[in-house]
């Protein structure tokens, strides 16, 4: 056999991997965001979508505009059927978002903190804190010591869910803005990056991934019936202006069975001559 025709027999018996591939559905965490669907994947089995990461804006989940600029992190931990189940890893605000922050003449005090949560949970926090003029080398040192102190009383008084969602919301910011303005006035203060470094107890609250799927159900079932009662209303609207149409059309009258004084009496109230024989007084009313 030529070279030729056994590389081409050969390629019809290699596999086609992209055919092997199927979708999964790419779900958030149970909390506090419910199984939320956030994407889809490819993959040929589910053992390869274990460890995956999948990042997300975060006005994506909670539609807030003003943090169209910090990317949520989550990681596949599970597949359930056609489903994978991701937890919370962390954020990032965009880099390009953050030198926007600094300036030349502003102070940046930026800093890492490892905190150990109440359920277990061990994460690394990194905050930036930027004030509205240059400050001297002590002044930044007592604005980290004050934002590392909230950091980790409030992580290890708080359970992973609570702190992440202090994070995210801008809760934990706001808390250390307001104490280390005591010292400089400060322009902006974020928590520029989270990493969930090792997982604790993971006490999940809210509905289970059965419901979630009954509940898309019932919604596909409310958005299809509503569609079928608007297309029944758009039938009744088209139906009911084909009857208005056919009353209103002229309903052709035998005027030859009328007598000469009724048709008098119909060319005076459309106020026609009425004189003349009784051919003419009905040519006259056809016109």
């Amino acid at each position: 056999m030529a070279k030729g025709a056994s590389a081409r027999a050969a390629a019809r018996k290699q596999r086609d991997k992209w055919k092997a591939k199927r979708w999964f559905t790419i779900r958030a965490p149970r909390t506090p965001w419910s199984f939320r669907v956030i994407g889809e994947t490819l993959a040929e089995e589910p053992s390869q979508l274990i460890g995956r990461n999948y990042e997300v804006i975060q006005n994506e989940l909670d539609g807030d505009f003003s943090k169209m600029h910090v990317k949520v992190v989550f990681k596949v931990t599970d597949v359930l059927g056609n489903d994978a189940i991701t937890e919370f890893v962390g954020h990032e605000l965009l880099k390009d978002h953050v030198r926007r922050q600094v300036r030349r003449d502003r102070g940046k005090i930026d800093d890492t903190i490892d905190v150990v949560t109440e359920d277990g949970f061990y994460v690394r926090f990194k905050p930036l804190m930027i004030s509205r003029a240059r400050i001297k080398s002590s002044q930044k040192q007592q604005m980290r010591t004050i934002a590392r102190d909230i950091i980790l009383t409030t992580g290890a008084t708080s359970t992973w869910f609570k702190l992440q969602a202090a994070t995210l919301d801008g809760t934990l910011e706001n808390k250390i803005k307001e104490a280390v303005s005591k010292i400089q006035p400060v322009r902006t203060v974020v928590i520029r990056r989270t990493q969930l470094i090792q997982s604790g107890v993971l006490v999940e609250d809210g509905p289970t991934l059965d419901e979630i799927h009954a509940q898309e159900k019932e919604q596909e079932l409310e958005s299809k019936s509503l569609e079928v009662i608007g297309e029944e209303s758009d039938e009744e609207v088209v139906n009911e202006e084909e009857i208005e149409s056919e009353s209103s059309e002229t309903v052709e009258v035998d005027y030859s069975s009328l007598t000469v004084s009724e048709l008098k009496e119909l060319l005076k109230a459309a106020g026609k001559p009425v004189s003349g024989k009784k051919a003419e007084l009905i040519d006259r009313l056809n016109e």
